[in-house]
């Protein structure tokens, strides 16, 4: 394909309206000069994401996948990273050089990078983390790339909790399974090095007090701001990242795929920032 020839990119999901993927994107491909590369929109569910896939010409070079889709895009990858097979789901489609797709999870690097520049995490063994769906699969990957071993997994359903903890075995991280409204928070809070809620906005509310001893937390709800997790944890001396800090460094790895070039992290970031009015600090 010749370099002045257009290329194109999308975030797939159902709803997809409000996606800030297309924010990053094209501030990356802005800052990059890639004049020739487009980002858009495409509202498509788990079930119609292979028969998407399939029609798209070579022009395409990549593909974000948000809910419901991320378990379909892994299946119709003809390779995965090993990380996005441990988790059992990609939010990641890049195009190979036989036309194919590889499949990556670059959530984990969402995780990863929101607990180290904006949580502050630097070393430990233990965890917690609140809900079970595909966020805390990709936390359980993380926690094993930051040397987290050792993991309370609260949930509201311990039967909901099979897929994260196969991912858990996957990964080598040993995990714990309790039932949230069983759950001493506080002790479980101080115990734990570091804390990931991957709830809902409100379902922590009543409860957000009981995790102030944290040190370190990833609450994956950024609005409103500060959520009370946020509040009370950020009024004990501790250290806070959300669910923009997630969204920005997992695009950095997409960004790079898609291009072949380094992701313009500032400008990336300077515009997610502006597009949220500056409500989150999004620290590198």
């Amino acid at each position: 394909m010749a370099r002045s020839e257009v290329r194109r990119a999308a975030v797939l999901g159902s709803p997809i309206e409000h996606s800030l993927s297309p924010v990053l994107h094209g501030a990356a491909y802005a800052a990059l000069g890639l004049e020739h590369y487009r980002y858009e929109r495409v509202e498509v569910d788990a079930r119609g994401l292979p028969g998407f896939v399939a029609g798209l010409g070579p022009e395409w070079v990549g593909l974000s996948v948000t809910m419901p889709g991320k378990r379909a895009a892994l299946a119709v990858a003809d390779e995965a990273t090993a990380r996005a097979a441990a988790v059992g789901a990609a939010n990641t489609l890049a195009r190979r050089a036989d036309g194919g797709w590889a499949a990556d999870c670059t959530d984990v690097d969402g995780v990863v990078g929101a607990l180290r520049a904006a949580g502050g995490f630097t070393t430990g063994h233990s965890g917690l983390i609140l809900g079970a769906g595909g966020t805390a699969a990709a936390t359980l990957a993380a926690f094993a790339e930051l040397g987290v071993r050792d993991v309370v997994l609260a949930v509201r359903e311990p039967a909901r909790a099979a897929e994260a903890a196969e991912t858990a075995e996957r990964v080598g991280v040993r995990v714990r399974v309790e039932r949230l409204d069983h759950l001493d928070l506080a002790a479980a809070a101080t115990a734990s090095d570091v804390v990931v809620s991957t709830l809902p906005a409100g379902a922590l509310d009543a409860r957000a007090a009981e995790l102030a001893t944290a040190s370190c937390v990833l609450d994956v709800v950024y609005h409103p701001w500060p959520t009370p997790l946020a509040s009370a944890v950020l009024a004990a001396g501790g250290r806070v990242a959300t669910g923009l800090d997630m969204l920005l460094h997992q695009a950095f790895g997409q960004v790079e795929q898609f291009t072949g070039r380094a992701a313009p992290r500032r400008e990336m970031r300077d515009a997610l920032a502006s597009a949220t009015g500056d409500e989150v600090p999004l620290p590198l």
